[in-house]
C-alpha cells in the first residue's frame, strides 16, 4: 500500500462583528471542517490514510526522525561536523530547531490525527470489521508516535482527548512520566493486536498497512524497554508460531533494502514506511514536504544523509570504523565476507571483484555483489564527506541497487524503510530467553537461525559460560551486524542502560572513535589513532534529546526533560533495572 495524497482539512472559520457588537460566526458551506468531516466510514478511511501520511515527514521518518536515533548510537557518527554534531556528541543545547523540534512536531501531528479518528469512530455506523480496522490502525499509529516521542524526549505530554487538544499549536499539556506514556502505548497496542487482521489476509494488509503482527512486534519492543521480559517473550514466541501471521527470513538479506514490489513488504517485514519507487511520482521540487503537495516526490531523504558526498549526497553521517571491523572479524563458512557488510556500508573490498553470481547458502539465487555503487565501478572506498572522510552508509539508499548513477538530494529515494523485520523478532526472543533462563541452547538456536541466512558458523552454547557473556554477543555482535545503521540502536542503548555504567560508557567511547582526515577510516581505531569519539562529549541526561526551548517558552505547563536540565538518569534506572557488565 502506497499511501495516497489525502489531507485532513482542519478547522477554518470567519468572524465578523455587527454594528450592534453582536458576534457572528460565518462558516463557508463549501469547506469541510473537523466538525463535519469524519461522519462516514469512507471519510474515516481517508482520515486513517492521513495518519499514515504523517509518519512520512522529515521529523518522523523521511529524514531527521529516522537518522537522529542512528547518530545517537555507536554504529554511526556525524561526518559533516555541522548540525548533527551536537546530537552525535550528545550535548545539544535545546535550541536547534531541526533536531530538537521537528521530531516533536511531526509525531504530535500523528497523535493529533489519530486522536481525531478515535474521537469519531465510535459514533459512525459501520460493520464490526470496518470498526476494528479503522480503530486498530489509529491505535497502532498513536502507539508508534508515543513510542518515538518517549524514547526521544523522555517525559512528554500524553494527549488522548481530541476535543480538549484539537489544535496542534495549542497543546498546552503538562509532562507525563515515561512510565505513564508507556502504559498508554501498551494499552493501545494490546487493543490493536486484537482488532487488526494479519498480513495473511492479503491485499493492503500484506502491502503496508499496520497489522496485528506489527502491533505485536511493537508491543514486544515496548515491554522490553521496561525489562518486562516474560511478557515480551510470550508475544515473541506467538509471532514465531504464526499467531499473528506468517513471517520468515528472506533467503537474500539484501532483499530487505531494495525498492519495488518484488522486495518491499516481503515475508520478513512486520512493518515498513511506504515510499514511492524512484521515478514514479513527484517533481524536482524535492523539498516539498512529503504528501502535503501534489508536487512532492514521495520518497525519503535518508539517502541524502547516508550516501557519499562524492556521489551527490551531503555525506552528513558515516558508518563507524568499529562496525566495519566487526564485520571483518568473521567470514561466512565458504570463506566469503559477511554479505551484510555489502548492504550496510559502501566499501571497496577486493573480494567483491571475484563474486560472479555463484550460488551459496548466503545467496541461493546467485551472489550479486560487486565493486559497483550507483552504477559506478569503484577502486577504493568512496568518502562519506569529502573534507571529513568516513565510510558512507548503504542501507536505505540505492548505493547497491544501481538504479541511478548520481544522487539527487531531497525526497527521492523510494526504498521503503523497514522498521521491524522478523530477524528482530528472533534476536529479541534470544535476548528474552537469555534474560529469563540464560544461557540456554534455545537462545542460541534463535541466534543461529539469523546467522545461517548469511552462512555464518553456528554459535555453540559451550562458548558462553554466563548470561552476561551471551548478552554481550547479542548486543554487540549479532544485533549491530544484522541491523547496522538502521533505526533503533540508540533506543537499544537506552533500554540496556549503557549510559549509566562506566564500563559501558568506556565501551561506547571505543565504539565511537572516528578520524577527521579525509579518509574512509576503515582501520580499527584507538584513543591514540582516532581524532575523537562521539561519546567523549556526553552530557548527563543527553541520551535523550532536549525539548526545544521555544516549545517550552510557549507552553506554561511544560517542563524540560533530563537533557534540558543536564540531570543524570542513572540512579533511577538502576533502582528498577539490571545493567549487564562488560564481558571481554
Amino acid at each position: 500500500m502506497k499511501p495516497l495524497n489525502i489531507i485532513l482539512v482542519m478547522l477554518a472559520f470567519m468572524g465578523g462583528f455587527m454594528a450592534c457588537n453582536d458576534a457572528l460566526n460565518v462558516v463557508n458551506p463549501n469547506n469541510q471542517t473537523t466538525y463535519d468531516f469524519g461522519d462516514t466510514e469512507a471519510e474515516l478511511q481517508e482520515a486513517v490514510i492521513a495518519c499514515y501520511n504523517r509518519i512520512r515527514l522529515e521529523g518522523s521518518f523521511a529524514r531527521v526522525g529516522y537518522t537522529m536515533d542512528a547518530v545517537r548510537g555507536d554504529e554511526v557518527w556525524n561526518s559533516s561536523q555541522q548540525w548533527y554534531l551536537e546530537y552525535d556528541n550528545l550535548n545539544s543545547p535545546g535550541t536547534i530547531e531541526i533536531g530538537d523540534q521537528w521530531i516533536w512536531r511531526d509525531w504530535y501531528h500523528v497523535v493529533n490525527r489519530t486522536n481525531f479518528v478515535l474521537s469519531k469512530v465510535d459514533v459512525v455506523e459501520m460493520s464490526r470489521d470496518s470498526y476494528n480496522q479503522i480503530a486498530g490502525q489509529a491505535l497502532f499509529l498513536r502507539a508508534l508516535a508515543y513510542y518515538h516521542l518517549s524514547t526521544y524526549y523522555q517525559t512528554v505530554p500524553l494527549i488522548t482527548d481530541y476535543a480538549a487538544y484539537s489544535d496542534i499549536n495549542t497543546m498546552y499539556a503538562s509532562n507525563n512520566t515515561q512510565d505513564e506514556v508507556f502504559d498508554q502505548i501498551e494499552m493501545d497496542l494490546a487493543k490493536a493486536m486484537e482488532m487488526l487482521p494479519s498480513r495473511d489476509k492479503g491485499g493492503e494488509w500484506a502491502k503496508g498497512r499496520a497489522t496485528c503482527g506489527a502491533a505485536a512486534g511493537y508491543m514486544a519492543r515496548a515491554l522490553m524497554f521496561r525489562h518486562k521480559f516474560d511478557e515480551a517473550y510470550t508475544i515473541l514466541k506467538d509471532i514465531i508460531a504464526g499467531k499473528y501471521g506468517r513471517y520468515a527470513l528472506t533467503a537474500d538479506y539484501g532483499d530487505n533494502f531494495r525498492e519495488g514490489a518484488a522486495y518491499e513488504n516481503n515475508a520478513e517485514s512486520l512493518f515498513e514506511v511506504q515510499f514511492m519507487d524512484y521515478g514514479t511520482g513527484g517533481t524536482d521540487e524535492e523539498w516539498t514536504p512529503v504528501n502535503i503537495s501534489s508536487q512532492a516526490t514521495q520518497g525519503h531523504a535518508v539517502e541524502s544523509n547516508y550516501a557519499s558526498q562524492q556521489l551527490g549526497s551531503w555525506g552528513d553521517l558515516a558508518g563507524s570504523p568499529w562496525l566495519y571491523n566487526l564485520f571483518k572479524k568473521e567470514h561466512s563458512t565458504d570463506g566469503r565476507l559477511d554479505p551484510r557488510l555489502y548492504w550496510t556500508l559502501v566499501t571497496y573490498e577486493d573480494a567483491y571483484s571475484s563474486y560472479t553470481g555463484q550460488k551459496t547458502a548466503a545467496y541461493p539465487n546467485g551472489d550479486p555483489r560487486s565493486n559497483v555503487v550507483y552504477k559506478t565501478e569503484i577502486t577504493e572506498t568512496p568518502l562519506s564527506n569529502n573534507a571529513q572522510g568516513g565510510i558512507s552508509i548503504a542501507k536505505f539508499t540505492n548505493a547497491r541497487n544501481n538504479i541511478y548513477s548520481s544522487i539527487t538530494n531531497g525526497l527521492h529515494c523510494g526504498v521503503n524503510l523497514r522498521l521491524m523485520r522478523y530477524s528482530d523478532v528472533l534476536l529479541r526472543a534470544a535476548e528474552c530467553e537469555n534474560e529469563i533462563n540464560g544461557p540456554t541452547q534455545t537462545a542460541i538456536n534463535y541466534i543461529n537461525e539469523v546467522r545461517r541466512r548469511v552462512a555464518l558458523e553456528d554459535l555453540k552454547l559451550a562458548d558462553f559460560p554466563s548470561a552476561d557473556a551471551l548478552f554481550e554477543q547479542i548486543a554487540n555482535v549479532e544485533r549491530p551486524k544484522e541491523f547496522g545503521c538502521e533505526n533503533g540502536r540508540g533506543i537499544d542503548l537506552l533500554r540496556w542502560g549503557f549510559f549509566y555504567d562506566q564500563g559501558r560508557m568506556n565501551q561506547l567511547i571505543e565504539h565511537g572513535y572516528y578520524k577527521l582526515d579525509g579518509t574512509a577510516s576503515t582501520e580499527e581505531l584507538t584513543a591514540e589513532t582516532a581524532s575523537a569519539s562521539s561519546f567523549q562529549h556526553y552530557y548527563k541526561g543527553h541520551e535523550y534529546f532536549p525539548i526545544f526551548q521555544s516549545t517550552l517558552n510557549a507552553n506554561p505547563n511544560l517542563e524540560g526533560n533530563s537533557a534540558n536540565k543536564n540531570e543524570g538518569n542513572g540512579p533511577a534506572f538502576r533502582e528498577k533495572y539490571n545493567i549487564h557488565p562488560v564481558v571481554q
